[in-house]
C-alpha cells in the first residue's frame, strides 16, 4: 500500500503542473478551446493512471527480477554464457521499451519509411544489449569505467565525421530514448545483482555505470546504421 502512495504521489507530483500549464495555454492562445481542453484532460487522466500502473509494476515485479536475475546468472555458468544472457537481456528490454517505439515511429514518418522502423529498433537493441555486455565483462575483468567511456566517446565523435548529418541526431536522441522507464530499472537493478556477486568490496562503485553504457550503444549503432546507408 505504501509503495501504491508513493506512486501516486510521484505521478501527481510530475504530470499535474504540464497539464495546469497546457490548459491555461490553450485557454489563452485559442478560441473556443472548450472541446481541446476536455480531449486533453481525458487524455491525460488517462497517461496518469497508465503510468501509475506501470510504476507499480516496475517496483513490484521489474526492480527485483532484475536484481535477481544479475545475481543469479554469474552462479548459473561461465563468463560466456553469462555475457550472452546479458546480451539477449539486454535486446529485448531495449525493443521493449516506449520510449524508443515513439522515436523510431516519428523517425519513419518523417522520413517517408526511407528509414524502416524494425531496422531501426534492431540497431538500437543490439547497442544498448552490447554495451551491457561490455560493461558486465568490465565488472569480471577490472577494467576502468574511465577509458571504456573516453574509447566509446572517440569512437562516436570519429564516426559522426562519416555517417551522414541527419544520421548524427538521430544516433544521439537513440541515446537518449534508451533511458526511459522500462529499459532503466531493469538495468541498474541487474547491474546491482551482477556486482553484487561478481564485485566484492567494489560492488558499490561498479554497479552503477551500465545506464551510461547503455545510452553509449545506440549512438554508435545508429551512426553505424547511417554509414551503412550512406
Amino acid at each position: 500500500m505504501d509503495d501504491v502512495k508513493d506512486v501516486a504521489r510521484e505521478v501527481l507530483t510530475s504530470i499535474l503542473p504540464v497539464v495546469v500549464l497546457v490548459v491555461i495555454l490553450q485557454l489563452i492562445l485559442f478560441e473556443n478551446p472548450g472541446y481541446m481542453v476536455i480531449q486533453f484532460i481525458i487524455g491525460a487522466i488517462m497517461v496518469t493512471l497508465g503510468l501509475g500502473l506501470f510504476l507499480i509494476g516496475v517496483k513490484v515485479g521489474l526492480l527485483p527480477l532484475g536484481e535477481a536475475i544479475g545475481a543469479e546468472l554469474p552462479q548459473r555458468g561461465s563468463l560466456p554464457i553469462l555475457l550472452l544472457s546479458i546480451l539477449f537481456i539486454g535486446i529485448a528490454v531495449t525493443a521493449a521499451e516506449p520510449d524508443v517505439r515513439i522515436l523510431t515511429h516519428q523517425i519513419d514518418y518523417i522520413s517517408a519509411g526511407s528509414i524502416p522502423k524494425s531496422l531501426l529498433i534492431a540497431f538500437v537493441a543490439v547497442g544498448v544489449g552490447l554495451f551491457i555486455t561490455i560493461a558486465t565483462a568490465r565488472v569480471v575483468l577490472g577494467v576502468p569505467m574511465s577509458y571504456i567511456l573516453i574509447g566509446s566517446y572517440l569512437a562516436i565523435f570519429t564516426l559522426s565525421a562519416f555517417a551522414p548529418p541527419h544520421f548524427v541526431p538521430i544516433a544521439f536522441d537513440s541515446g537518449g530514448v534508451t533511458t526511459g522507464p522500462m529499459t532503466v530499472p531493469f538495468i541498474l537493478a541487474l547491474g546491482v545483482g551482477i556486482t553484487s556477486v561478481l564485485s566484492g568490496k567494489d560492488s558499490l562503485s561498479d554497479s552503477f555505470g551500465f545506464v551510461a553504457l547503455a545510452s553509449i550503444g545506440p549512438v554508435i549503432a545508429v551512426m553505424l546504421l547511417g554509414v551503412i546507408y550512406g
